[in-house]
């Protein structure tokens, strides 16, 4: 796991972020302010949703226990 800014990554969202060539700052900048947010399947996650150029990007977060928020998985999609 690793913090940036406000967010906890899991070392599963790291691996995406590289995977999809995004950086943390990107995931950073779509859930602090998303186009679009909703309830996810996953018990207490959201997800956030930011459009940049031709490229959707989505962030799945949860806070736990202590209210700090965990990034857990991101993807990006073509629109």
């Amino acid at each position: 796991m690793r913090n940036y800014k406000d967010l906890i990554f899991t070392n599963h969202a790291l691996a995406r972020l590289k995977e999809r060539g995004l950086s943390e700052g990107d995931a950073w900048a779509t859930w602090k302010n998303p186009d679009q947010s909703e309830y996810a399947k996953a018990k207490g996650a959201w997800i956030y949703y930011k459009i940049y150029g031709n490229t959707k990007i989505e962030v799945v977060a949860k806070q736990n226990d202590k209210k700090e928020w965990i990034v857990l998985s991101v993807w990006s999609r073509p629109v």
